[in-house]
């Protein structure tokens, strides 16, 4: 594929995503395709507190994570709400930072299209619904878009080389050695289970998750269920309703752990 839009003497680079660790994963790609167009550019992911506790250490296109101030429409965080002062420092210190390109693939840019313009970035380029405002370079947001290749769209318009469509996370063995020391590796066949989602309209039946564990265990699988804090009554269910006592993991994996988890797994449900 040829380059297109490459921009002269790109030093620094900001992008804007913050928000789950499966948004993150659809934009590894575009990620990857920026760094190898300016491979020698310092990528600084504008994102969350796990970003910055997820990618600590690990070997990947991002250079550093700046972790952004909650803010309406760009990052939540439950109980907490919107600082004007908080949102107006931030924006003071990271102008210091002098970005020559900000990218934004965050949404349709309603919100996040005036948050990435008050970086002071010398370029800014990424997604834009019809009522957002425009960037130096914008992509029309297309809802019904594969994810992936939404953020390979906007990372193509300023120059991104496609070195890959297939989201990756690096297993380090610090992540091997984190997943060791709470579950001794199976002898067999491990199954790992997540039956939760932000929105329960996303959630699939606990039962079936149940059917569907105590299969794999009547064949000799080891069966873990994962899931964060709110997500406890889900992961109970689904443990209630199985003839096999899963290994409930539900709150109990640092990131490294978790990455372990899933790279020990022979199958993620």
């Amino acid at each position: 594929m040829n380059r297109m839009n490459r921009l002269e003497t790109v030093r620094k680079i900001a992008v804007l995503r913050a928000n789950g660790l499966g948004d993150y994963l659809f934009a590894v790609p575009a990620l990857h395709a920026l760094k190898a167009a300016y491979h020698s550019a310092e990528l600084v992911y504008l994102g969350c507190p796990w970003h910055e506790a997820f990618l600590d250490n690990r070997p990947g296109p991002v250079d550093r994570v700046v972790v952004v101030p909650v803010s309406h429409g760009v990052r939540t965080e439950n109980g907490k709400v919107e600082s004007p002062d908080q949102l107006a420092e931030f924006f003071e210190r990271i102008r210091t930072e002098k970005f020559d390109l900000a990218v934004q693939i965050h949404g349709g840019g309603r919100n996040s299209n005036p948050f990435l313009l008050k970086l002071g970035a010398r370029v800014t380029a990424g997604l834009r619904t019809p009522d957002a405002p425009e960037l130096d370079i914008s992509v029309p947001y297309v809802f019904y878009q594969n994810e992936v290749m939404r953020y390979l769209e906007v990372a193509r318009a300023v120059g991104g080389v496609i070195t890959n469509i297939e989201p990756t996370v690096p297993v380090t063995a610090d992540d091997l050695a984190a997943i060791d020391r709470i579950i001794e590796p199976p002898g067999g066949p491990l199954l790992v289970m997540h039956p939760g989602a932000t929105d329960p309209r996303r959630r699939w039946p606990t039962d079936k998750f149940a059917v569907v564990g105590d299969h794999f265990a009547d064949q000799g699988a080891m069966v873990v269920v994962t899931g964060t804090g709110d997500e406890k009554p889900v992961v109970a269910a689904v443990a209630a309703a199985m003839r096999h006592k899963p290994v409930d993991l539900c709150d109990r994996l640092s990131w490294p752990a978790l990455v372990g988890l899933m790279a020990r797994a022979d199958v993620v449900i």
